[in-house]
């Protein structure tokens, strides 16, 4: 089993914390990764989008000439598609981007993750992470105790919602904080180092290692 150091939030190591082999002792496995990422960032498209056919735009209920005789092209309606106001051919209409990918292997594109970070020494475990109240200055201190490079960013994870970190972090430049059940493979591929606290890891654990 891997074994990480400790940390309180004054940045002094405490212990050691032993990890899930399941877990955070995985063979990084690219193509799940890649597919993993893929159908994250696909989702988050809203696929809104939508143009007019030439059946939608106003207008163009007559034919503009007759047929024959003014020695201009045939034209039946001032809202064909090769005219200026005309409808569109082909574009976009609202649909869903989502890309189907099996529990098993989004759980274990995370698990690869995290594997990677692990692997990397870039994973920094908290015995906790609270505030009595909200205060971006605390922390930034707690993340500089830490000595976390803030501009590599940094994810920072929490075994629940927790409204005090959340509105303490969020403002931070390239730091998320999120509670574990959001966590995800590009978040935790884009942030360059992963802050969790111990409560977390064992929340992680419970549900990859099934």
């Amino acid at each position: 089993m891997p074994k990480v150091a400790l940390y309180n939030m004054s940045g002094q190591q405490v212990g050691e914390i032993e990890l899930s082999d399941r877990v955070f002792g995985v063979p990084m496995n690219e193509h799940v990764v890649h597919q993993a990422v893929v159908a994250y960032l696909a989702a988050q498209r809203q696929g809104t989008h939508d143009t007019k056919t030439r059946g939608e735009v106003r207008g163009g209920g007559r034919k503009p000439w007759r047929q024959k005789g003014t020695g201009r092209a045939r034209h039946g309606s001032i809202r064909s598609p090769i005219w200026r106001g005309g409808g569109t051919v082909f574009g976009p209409h609202p649909r869903s981007y989502r890309i189907k990918i099996n529990k098993k292997e989004r759980r274990l594109a995370i698990r690869c993750a995290l594997s990677d970070k692990v692997a990397s020494g870039k994973i920094v475990v908290l015995d906790q992470l609270n505030f009595a109240q909200p205060k971006t200055k605390e922390m930034i201190k707690v993340l500089s105790n830490l000595q976390v490079d803030m501009a590599q960013k940094a994810l920072v994870v929490t075994a629940g919602p927790d409204e005090n970190v959340f509105k303490s972090a969020r403002n931070i430049p390239g730091v998320k904080p999120i509670p574990t059940d959001n966590i995800n493979v590009y978040d935790i591929l884009k942030h360059g180092t992963l802050v969790m606290t111990r409560d977390a890891v064992a929340r992680v654990e419970e549900v990859l290692a099934q």
